[in-house]
């Protein structure tokens, strides 16, 4: 995620639990190595948890600056219902990981169904979509981004089941 910020002339911040991988990573990209404590009170658009999780929590959030939190890393959310709450009060736009992140299950499920590299990649472009429709509907609706996307997913499963009886 990092090369390709930087390919965008982002200004990026890296923070690790490992202070040397940290420090490589910096290196490596230019960017600019925080302590990994520091991270969350930084004035930035975006929060990127890519690898623990839990790191979004009423202890950090208190401290949030950014805008937005998108990242790859699995439940960033430590309490889910409680912290979305938090960051919805904070105005802080959260992107549920399960659904930014769909790529890599659509991959294994088209890699077992057989389908070829330009499916994939077409069942992949419709993530960013989803992710809009999840985002609309929890602003429209007032709910956190992660009940949209449930709500969403349950439609969508209860609608599959009715073109398949």
């Amino acid at each position: 995620m990092i090369e390709l910020l930087r390919e965008e002339n982002a200004k990026d911040y890296v923070s690790d639990i490992v202070e040397e991988r940290m420090v490589e990573v910096a290196n490596k990209y230019k960017a600019v190595p925080v302590a990994n404590n520091n991270i969350y009170e930084l004035d930035v658009d975006v929060y990127a948890p890519c690898a623990l999780g839990g790191t979004v929590n009423k202890e950090t959030i208190a401290k949030m600056r950014c805008r937005i939190i998108a990242g790859s890393a699995n439940n960033q959310l430590r309490n889910e219902a409680d912290d979305a709450k938090l960051l919805m009060d904070k105005d802080i736009l959260h992107a549920p990981d399960y659904l930014i992140n769909a790529g890599g299950l659509i991959s294994c499920y088209s890699e077992i169904a057989g389908y070829g590299v330009s499916r994939t990649a077409a069942l992949t472009e419709t993530i960013y979509e989803a992710t809009r429709s999840v985002l609309r509907k929890s602003i429209n609706e007032h709910v956190a981004p992660y009940e949209a996307a449930n709500q969403l997913a349950e439609t969508r499963i209860a609608d599959m089941r009715k073109i398949k009886r």
